[in-house]
């Protein structure tokens, strides 16, 4: 007896959702309030979607790009695009003019849909996009006009279509979806996933010893859609039922309150500065929000300082479950849960949290490992640092018509991640490559500085980077945003490093800042930090002799 070889399309699973419980909702905050579908609309609408591309001449394996936020059509895309067979090319808005010119010039996208507030950043691009043949504009009423001489309003390019939609039976390794990396270095590079390992990462990322996510959830996707596919929640919520809550362009902290309150909110998503963000205004605001609802905040791009995980313990009682990933793993590769094994059972609350403050354990499916320069694997004893490699189905093998053979090893993905895996298995990562400091033949860690400063009571957020010397070749430097009303003392907070790091791992200098730049993931921008400094004509003080 043999199975059926049925593929694993991703058509078979986004409309389980509606199917199961059409009236669900989907809700999006607007400028007057909230915008309410349901889940049998929002599929509905998606199969007329389909339709309208197809219509249009859009056929398998063709690009389209959003340059759109969170809301109740984008994930009409999310739906349609890759279920009719096509590439959904998530355009990342808050990209260069440059880098969005390559990249949709790159891809080879044939329509793009767009918020009509994000509209004047595409205007100047218009005559550097040969390949585009029509704009979709997505009304909220508020106005916003473009130049593009092929436009349609996204209400009328979907009005009248059929509301079902044959999806086409398709190889389960055809391209649904295109995600290009921040270009950090050099020009930007596209990832393109597949119906198997968007299929695959799905199933995994809704597991009980994974994310969690349940059709019981009210799910806050705060992690844009057009980073890493929003991390594939909209992917799973639609499978599963979920209640999806949106914020459009409403991305400050009183939206992500209201809409938790208001809403019910069980789950969110976001980067470090974002909780961070969450926190102040929480404190700052006491007894004004209730978020009794809310029970997992998972956290992802950089890693959360470990004071930040346990304050939402303390003071609401929600779980914040870190993540590890990247453009490149789909984006899903660990995740560190409070308990995670039945042997964690008897764990005090401060194991625990020692846990939740590791970068976790490898998702089911995927392999990983640390090499030295030789690509010799090295011991997982917690301390021995090495390059992070991951592999897996749903992890990139090449880039998008880009090859890039240092970035890929023997069936391995070469993260740039310099990391140390412990005895029990969990990650911990120490740095981006880049980032790391080299002093005097040693490493040092920005991030674990960093996350040691944010600690202290006073401190908003820090980055520390290297910063050249005659004598080390490198010293560390901190950058500090201080609390609102308070002032920086900087021998207060290398004290408060020398309780933790060795005398040569402290910063040289601390320095107060209101501007802390962010990278277009929300990371801290330490490139943009080194440059600014450089330009600034900075010199370190030889504090050590």
């Amino acid at each position: 007896m043999t199975m059926q070889n049925t593929p694993l399309l991703m058509s078979r699973i986004l409309g389980r959702g509606a199917l199961l419980d059409p009236e669900v909702e989907v809700i999006t905050m607007q400028a007057d309030g909230t915008h309410r579908q349901s889940l049998k609309q929002t599929w509905d609408r998606a199969n007329q979607l389909a339709h309208a591309l197809a219509g249009a001449g859009i056929g398998i394996g063709d690009r389209i790009g959003s340059f759109m936020w969170n809301n109740y059509r984008h994930l009409e895309l999310y739906q349609a695009v890759p279920s009719m067979g096509s590439v959904l090319h998530t355009l990342n808005i808050r990209l260069s003019p440059v880098d969005l010119e390559y990249i949709v010039n790159h891809a080879n996208d044939r329509v793009i849909f767009a918020d009509e507030d994000l509209l004047p950043l595409l205007e100047p691009l218009w005559d550097k996009l040969p390949g585009v043949e029509m704009l979709v504009i997505c009304r909220h009423g508020e106005g916003g006009e473009s130049s593009f001489g092929n436009q349609v309003d996204y209400e009328d390019f979907i009005a009248g279509h059929h509301t079902t939609y044959p999806w086409p039976e398709i190889a389960e390794t055809s391209p649904m979806g295109l995600c290009y990396t921040s270009g950090t270095t050099g020009k930007p590079k596209g990832v393109m996933y597949t119906n198997r390992s968007t299929y695959l990462h799905t199933l995994t990322e809704c597991l009980t010893d994974s994310i969690g996510l349940s059709a019981l959830d009210s799910s806050l996707g705060i992690v844009p859609m057009f980073h890493a596919m929003g991390w594939g929640l909209p992917f799973c919520a639609s499978m599963l039922g979920c209640k999806q809550v949106m914020p459009h362009r409403f991305m400050i902290p009183d939206a992500f309150l209201r809409l938790m309150q208001d809403e019910e909110v069980t789950i969110s998503a976001g980067v470090p500065t974002i909780w961070q963000g969450v926190k102040a205004t929480l404190e700052a605001n006491p007894g004004k929000h209730d978020i009794s609802s809310v029970g997992r905040l998972t956290c992802g791009g950089s890693a959360p300082p470990p004071s930040l995980i346990r304050w939402y313990w303390d003071n609401y009682d929600i779980e914040m479950i870190q993540g590890w990933g990247m453009t490149e793993t789909n984006p899903l590769g660990t995740l560190s849960r409070k308990l995670s094994k039945y042997s964690q059972r008897g764990l005090s609350e401060d194991e625990q949290f020692e846990n939740v403050a590791k970068a976790g354990l490898l998702m089911p499916g995927l392999e990983m490992e640390i090499f030295d320069e030789e690509w010799n694997a090295l011991p997982h004893d917690g301390e021995t640092v090495g390059e992070l490699c991951i592999r897996g189905p749903w992890i990139a093998s090449e880039y998008y018509n880009d090859p890039q053979p240092d970035k890929f090893h023997d069936g391995w993905l070469v993260t740039g991640d310099v990391a140390k895996i412990d005895s029990e298995q969990y990650l911990l990562i120490a740095d981006r490559s880049k980032d790391l400091i080299k002093s005097g033949g040693e490493w040092i860690s920005s991030v674990d500085l960093e996350n040691h400063i944010v600690a202290m009571p006073d401190v908003a957020q820090a980055a520390v980077v290297a910063q050249p010397h005659p004598k080390w070749d490198e010293r560390p430097v901190a950058l500090v945003i201080m609390a609102e009303g308070k002032e920086l003392d900087p021998a207060a907070v290398i004290d408060h490093c020398g309780q933790a790091f060795a005398k040569w791992q402290l910063p040289d200098e601390v320095m107060e800042t209101d501007n802390i730049p962010l990278t277009t993931t929300g990371k801290i921008d330490k490139k943009v930090i080194r440059a600014r400094l450089a330009d600034e004509g900075y010199r370190l003080p030889d504090l050590r002799g």
